[in-house]
């Protein structure tokens, strides 16, 4: 039987500095280091993406089309970055090893390709692999020119096919053009995002968060089920309305990228539930402002929290900001009704995400495992 021709997007994660650390460094803690910041990267990109092949330095992942966006795809990556530059920061303030691997890990960093195409899977030493014009493709892109146009700094490298496929707007997004030329295969027009200029942005933007201490309610559930894919449910409109009370969702963003200023109109019917997107940090939460379709209505204000449990599921924290004084009393008007659907619409989405769970069964290949001896076990310094 011929293999199966399939569509996907697919991301290579790229550690930059790999060869050099490892030459320079204890195997042992350098190993544990490599293993410990590839998981993290791994649980910002899986799901939606698929593990394809673990590559010493690089994850290679995918995802069919119909199961991200062009505004998932960005958020998967860039909170990948930020979680891979958070996790190095975090092992080095832990670590009292002054080995050189713990002391060298802060010059490595993270760059990722980004292409659609088409792909066929094969059965190769036991296991099943990507194989396809578009594989090789995106392989031979993480040789490229960019290093040299940014000086170094991290990036995202996105091919055209997959700025069309995805429905992104590059000019709109900030994305710069990019042209490469491959052997063989000829020019690729392609589109950078500077991540060093992202992770400075994160760092520099003001947080508007509602904090447990600060709320005036919080409202607390528990779903099986990976960040990722809780956090899509609560932010896809296409997601949105197949667990929420919601007729449908429409979406609308300045630049056509999901997040900050995205306004959405919750329609029930001929009535809209209003909401303003004021701070959105992937996967951790967003806080928006909500106007109900009521006379005289104030806007709400809450934060979608979403944590990661010990066994890989997700603890969601709703938080009610206090009101105003004279918002006090509408709120306890409509409190125990909204906390009443959203109880009902969650427990909705727990049991669809929970069965989707164990439906499709994807072969991946395992990821090394970090022993985490760079904090348990230090090598002293010679």
């Amino acid at each position: 039987m011929l293999s199966k021709l399939e569509s996907a997007c697919f991301v290579i994660a790229d550690i930059s500095g790999y060869t050099s650390f490892l030459a320079s460094s204890e195997l042992d803690h350098a190993h544990d280091i490599i293993a410990d910041v590839m998981a993290t990267v791994m649980k910002c990109l899986r799901p939606p993406f698929n593990l394809a092949k673990f590559e010493g330095d690089a994850v290679f992942v995918y995802a069919v089309t119909d199961k991200i966006d062009g505004s998932a795809l960005q958020d998967a990556i860039e909170s990948a970055y930020f979680a891979f530059r958070k996790r190095l920061r975090n092992i080095k303030q832990a670590t009292s090893c002054e080995c050189s691997a713990c002391s060298n890990m802060q010059h490595l960093d993270l760059k990722f390709v980004s292409h659609y195409g088409e792909f066929i899977k094969h059965r190769m030493g036991g296991r099943e692999e990507l194989a396809g014009r578009d594989v090789i493709l995106i392989h031979r892109l993480l040789k490229n020119g960019v290093n040299e146009r940014l000086g170094g700094h991290a990036y995202a490298l996105y091919s055209d096919p997959c700025i069309r496929a995805m429905g992104i707007d590059p000019s709109a997004q900030g994305l710069l053009q990019h042209q490469e030329s491959i052997d063989i295969i000829g020019d690729v027009k392609c589109w950078v995002r500077d991540l060093e200029e992202a992770w400075a942005k994160e760092n520099d933007r003001q947080r508007n968060e509602v904090t447990r201490d600060k709320a005036v309610s919080v409202i607390e559930f528990d779903i099986a089920a990976p960040r990722p894919v809780v956090w899509e449910h609560f932010t896809l409109p296409g997601l949105r309305p197949k667990w929420r009370a919601a007729d449908e969702v429409r979406e609308a963003s300045e630049s056509g990228r999901r997040g900050v200023g995205t306004t959405n109109h919750c329609m029930h019917g001929a009535h809209a539930i209003i909401e303003e997107v004021i701070d959105w940090r992937p996967f951790d939460y967003l806080t928006l402002t909500t106007l109900l379709p009521i006379p005289g209505a104030p806007k709400v204000l809450m934060t979608y929290a979403f944590m990661e449990s010990a066994d890989g599921g997700t603890r969601i924290e709703i938080r009610l900001g206090k009101p105003k004084p004279k918002d006090r009393e509408f709120l306890d008007h409509v409190g125990a009704e909204f906390r009443k659907n959203i109880t009902n619409e969650v427990a909705a989405l727990r049991v669809m995400l929970e069965r989707q769970k164990g439906a499709t069964v994807i072969e991946e290949p395992a990821l090394p495992v970090s022993a985490e001896r760079f904090l348990t076990q230090p090598i002293q310094a010679r």
